[in-house]
């Protein structure tokens, strides 16, 4: 999906050009929504909904629930990279390694297919919405 996208600051303005580099290569359809943690990167959530078209929404504070993917897929980075893991100190071959298994591996919430099989079947079948 998409690539290793390794930001060199995290402010706001950098945050959003680089969602809208991401979010250009999707399908409209593929892009209907997005929703944010509550992070001051997130400050030009506007000037991205107005650039890209995409809704944003926002979890509220302590609200993980509201953000399932999210918090299942960070388990899932756990499995491989425990809390307080460097990055700096991972090359980039094995962060793409645990990038393909982890889009390679089925998913309940997508009735046990891959992310990656949805994701090609979505984009070959860009009228599903």
């Amino acid at each position: 999906m998409f690539n290793n996208c390794t930001l060199k600051k995290k402010d706001s303005i950098t945050v959003r050009k680089a969602f809208e580099k991401e979010f250009r290569k999707l399908p409209d359809n593929l892009k209907l929504s997005l929703t944010y943690d509550n992070g001051t990167e997130m400050a030009q959530h506007k000037t991205f909904t107005k650039n890209s078209k995409v809704k944003v929404y926002f979890a509220h504070p302590y609200s993980p629930w509201e953000r399932p993917t999210n918090e299942n897929t960070k388990g899932l980075i756990r499995d491989y990279f425990p809390k307080g893991t460097d990055f700096n100190l991972i090359s980039k071959k094995q962060l793409k390694e645990v990038q393909n298994q982890l889009n390679e591996k089925p998913r309940k919430t997508l009735e046990y297919e891959s992310p990656l099989n949805t994701i090609s079947r979505l984009y070959m079948n860009q009228n599903f919405i």
